[in-house]
């Protein structure tokens, strides 16, 4: 059944600030990758103002600041005498940057650990405020990392040792190499294009390479039909529903880790959404466009392929919460359309959406939307630059320090090239997404309306399964537990390990994998995700064959593999993923 046209404009866009200052704010929003600068300085203020009248956290903070003075004091001392004493402080789990045994020599271990006790000075500088906002408490800490990160003495050649040790051994080679890689870099920046060695990774031949065709084309998708390798498949074909932030074949990388070909090898029929790549003119495409001429059309382009079979869709990232409303517009307009939901790392509620909670804020939003209308969309690199600030250590202090100053350019892999084909997103569908999913998180609180009308995810009255990874800085894994307090059916909740990308595409064989899974009915009591993560054992693997299992149970049998479809468009991977 079709959703009603789509309105022209809502209440939020029929009031809008003067072309002036929405110019104004997305020159400066160029220039900052869409941060405001107002959102970090209100963050800042309220920082200021309840510190300074906290004379009790301020004793704390000079007292903590004479202990850390005392120890390394002591260490130094016990250096200059040759002796071999214990550190003052251990870097974080998850921090690497001292771990080369050269950063035990004199005087780059008085550095580190200067560092360090420094970087946690200002941890306990910027947290347990009373009375600041938590949001703004993280908006704070956060940056206080940032400017952290640019002294740290394992970013300049002077004070990293490893760069020392490798210039002199190469006679400064390692410099030039890194220059070079520098200037590489930048004009492939310039011009637009991708990463060197990206090239190796073509759709259609290297990656998203599995054998299919288009069978359906609108102006938003293509949608691929993979061919059957078995000679009989389950009834109900497979549809999936990626991120538009993101090109479809992360999902079809390479042979050996193509969750594709893993399905179709299992005996699913298998369809794909592929995402055109907006541009400018695009600008006024929103959520309810996506619904509609995504999910939606998709769905009924698969009907009308597999007649009378109800589908297993699944949805990633965006793509699994787009779905997620869908299936509860469908629960009340075409109930039995869907036969099963999956939902790959992909929340429902957004009180716990991660560290990208850090960039949303009224303020904020209002920033990025003058940019966006400035632009008519949001372009990859400004997405990009949010989410390896995320990460900055790992992403782009050392990568700077790798090929820059040690002239060592990590070796261009599959999923790496597929990170760096980005797309973009409209302005108006991208904003609305911002305002009702993290900002006001309407979906959970059935508050969010398509076309007008209330959608709950309580009317989802087919199989759910949700699957998330532990690592997940994106989607935590305990925001996507949460579909469980909604759904009233049977649930499957999968946790892999790894994060985001890296615990989806997580094929059988890979090394160092395991996986959590348990079943809730709708009879049983809800646990909590800690308690839950308690009681269920951890399994050796990959997640895929349990999943597949899961589908398997959900199907009504096995039938003859269909012919080729005689509404092909052409070969996959189609057009659409094509797009720079």
């Amino acid at each position: 059944m079709p959703l009603a046209p789509r309105r022209q404009y809502d209440d939020h866009w029929s009031v809008s600030p003067t072309s002036l200052d929405r110019l104004l704010h997305g020159l400066v929003g160029r220039l900052t990758s869409g941060i405001s600068p107002a959102a970090l300085g209100l963050a800042g203020i309220d920082w200021w103002l309840h510190l300074s009248t906290s004379p009790g956290k301020q004793w704390q903070l000079i007292g903590q600041v004479l202990r850390q003075q005392s120890r390394l004091t002591s260490y130094t001392l016990a250096l200059a005498q040759g002796q071999a004493p214990r550190r003052c402080i251990e870097p974080l789990p998850q921090d690497h940057r001292f771990d080369d045994p050269a950063w035990q020599r004199w005087p780059f271990n008085w550095l580190s650990q200067g560092f360090l006790l420094q970087q946690q000075w200002w941890h306990h500088a910027t947290n347990g405020i009373g009375g600041m906002s938590a949001h703004h408490e993280q908006v704070v800490a956060f940056v206080a990392r940032q400017c952290l990160d640019v002294v740290s003495p394992s970013n300049h050649p002077l004070a990293n040792p490893v760069v020392l040790d490798a210039t002199l051994r190469e006679s400064g080679a390692n410099l030039l190499r890194g220059q070079q890689l520098l200037l590489e870099d930048w004009q492939h920046s310039l011009a637009g294009q991708q990463p060197p060695e990206a090239e190796h990774f073509r759709p259609g031949h290297e990656v998203a390479a599995t054998p299919g065709e288009v069978v359906y084309r609108n102006e938003l998708i293509e949608l691929i039909r993979y061919t059957p390798v078995t000679e009989t498949v389950f009834a109900e074909p497979l549809l999936i529903v990626p991120a538009w932030i993101m090109k479809y074949y992360i999902l079809d990388l390479s042979g050996h880790n193509s969750l594709v070909r893993f399905l179709i090898e299992r005996g699913h029929v298998v369809f794909m959404i592929s995402w055109r790549n907006p541009v400018a003119e695009d600008r006024d495409l929103g959520m309810d466009d996506y619904l509609q001429h995504g999910v939606i059309d998709a769905l009924q382009a698969v009907r009308a392929i597999v007649p009378g079979a109800a589908i297993n869709a699944t949805g990633y990232c965006l793509g699994g919460t787009l779905l997620a409303t869908a299936a509860a517009w469908l629960a009340r307009h075409d109930p039995t359309l869907l036969n099963g939901v999956t939902l790959l790392a992909a929340q429902t509620d957004f009180t716990e959406a991660g560290e990208l909670q850090l960039f949303i804020d009224e303020s904020q939003l209002d920033f990025l939307d003058d940019l966006m209308w400035l632009q008519g969309t949001l372009d990859n690199r400004q997405m990009a630059g949010a989410f390896r600030l995320l990460r900055s250590n790992d992403l782009v202090w050392s990568a700077l320090v790798d090929n820059y100053l040690m002239g060592q350019r990590a070796s261009m892999n599959d999923l790496m090239a597929w990170n760096a084909d980005t797309t973009r997103m409209p302005f108006r569908m991208h904003s609305e997404y911002l305002r009702s999913f993290f900002l006001g998180n309407d979906l959970f609180a059935g508050r969010y309306r398509v076309q007008g009308a209330v959608v709950s995810l309580s009317d989802i009255r087919v199989p759910v399964c949700a699957v998330a990874t532990e690592k997940d800085h994106v989607a935590p894994w305990r925001s996507v537990f949460k579909i469980g307090l909604l759904a009233d059916t049977d649930i499957c909740f999968i946790l892999a390990s790894g994060g985001h990308n890296g615990g989806i595409v997580s094929e059988p064989g890979h090394p160092g994998r395991h996986y959590r899974i348990a079943q809730r009915h709708p009879d049983m009591h809800y646990v909590g995700p800690d308690e839950w993560l308690r009681v269920t054992p951890p399994q050796e693997g990959s997640w895929w064959p349990a999943w597949s299992d899961w589908l398997a149970q959900q199907s009504s049998g096995r039938i003859a593999a269909p012919a080729s479809c005689p509404t092909s468009l052409g070969p996959a991977p189609g057009q659409y993923v094509l797009q720079r």
